[in-house]
Parts: structure tokens; sequence; C-alpha cells
């Protein structure tokens, strides 16, 4: 049974809209009302590596239902502190996470499908690399992200090609690993490592140009 959507007489799939790659605004987020309110445990602290969180509580004692949506919401912030807290506030609470991240997951979807939406290629990119650091953080995170692919796995389709010298702005850092082309076949190949069996299957489905990172 076909699954495509039918078309009508004399249709013909055109180029993407124009402004499809163009970023879109991000209003104020939830992360930043509960930081400004006083409502999470943390400040900042510098040493000789730079900034890091001073966390008033052990990292691992932290209702994750309630702290690692609100973090993951912080993805979309660009200002400081709020988008250094936000990924390294993530980072911390993956570190120490362990079995209690995986419940979490349906939780986060919304925030990170916010995020790649955006089409912000700093937000993007920040977003692609915390979902790398997800997937491995701990046992059955990744295959526990396979039903969400229909969810956050489009975005990536469309910009997957989107690299340097395409006339698009994207900045191209290697250094810092901001292209975001290659930053979304790292995702997806991080995704199919550490996604289960279903895993390809489930991203072919969606982009069609993948190619397996195991099968090949």
């Amino acid at each position: 049974m076909s699954t495509k959507a039918p078309v009508s007489k004399g249709a013909k799939a055109g180029p993407p809209k124009a402004g499809a790659f163009k970023a879109r605004s991000v209003g104020p987020t939830n992360f930043r009302r509960f930081y400004e309110r006083g409502d999470f445990p943390i400040g900042l602290e510098q040493d000789q590596k730079g900034h890091k969180i001073n966390w008033k509580v052990p990292v691992d004692k932290l209702d994750y239902s309630h702290y690692l949506p609100l973090f993951f919401d912080g993805l979309c912030e660009k200002d400081h502190p709020y988008e250094f807290f936000a990924t390294q506030g993530i980072r911390d609470m993956l570190e120490k996470g362990g079995d209690k991240i995986v419940p979490v997951i349906p939780q986060l979807i919304i925030p990170i499908k916010n995020a790649l939406n955006s089409r912000d290629a700093r937000i993007m990119c920040n977003t692609l690399k915390i979902l790398q650091t997800l997937v491995a953080s701990a046992p059955h995170v990744g295959e526990a992200l396979v039903p969400f692919y229909r969810q956050i796995l489009p975005v990536m389709n469309a910009f997957k090609n989107k690299n340097l010298n395409t006339g698009d702005g994207i900045v191209y850092n290697q250094q810092k690993r901001e292209n975001l082309g290659d930053l979304i076949d790292e995702t997806l190949e991080t995704f199919e490592r550490h996604g289960g069996p279903d895993a390809f299957i489930n991203i072919k489905y969606m982009i069609p140009t993948y190619e397996s990172a195991l099968l090949n």
C-alpha cells in the first residue's frame, strides 16, 4: 500500500519555497524566564579552563523530568549567559543522568524540534551536537528516540546539503564543527549507531539520500 500523498493532476514538485532556509525569530524561552526568576540551582563559576556551572545541588539528585526539558528549551537561546547555561547544563545532566534520561525523552522532543525549526545555523549546530551527546549518554537512549524521528528529521533532510559556498550565509568553521551539512551527517550516523535495529530504516524513510554508516 502506497504511503505517498495523492498529487493533483498536472501538479509539479517545485523547488523549496522562498525563505525555507531563512532563520526564524525565536521568542523568549521558558528557560530564560525560569533562570531570571532564580528557579535553577545554578551559578556561574570560572576556572583556568573558562566558565563552568556551579550547581547548588548534586546533578544526579535533580528531578530530571522537570529540569532536563527546561534546559533543552534553552537551546533556542543565543545570548549570554542563557546559551552557556542551557548547553553546559544539558551536558552536565547527560553525563550524570544514567537511567533517568530515557523516561524523559518524550518531553525533550518539542524543545528539540523548536530549536531545529528555528533554521538558525548557530542554534541548529548547537542542537545537533547536543543530540549526538544525548543518544550516546546512556543505554537505550538512542532507541527511545527512534519513534520521534518523524518529528525531528524533516528539517535535517531539508538542510542536509547546506554547506559552505552555497550562498546561504551559513558560516563554516571546521575547528568549531559548525558546518551544518557535515554535522547533520554526523548526527544521523550517531543515531544509526545508537538507535538499534530499527534506526536505519526509519532514518532512510525520512531522509531517502541517507546511506548507512554501518552497512557500507
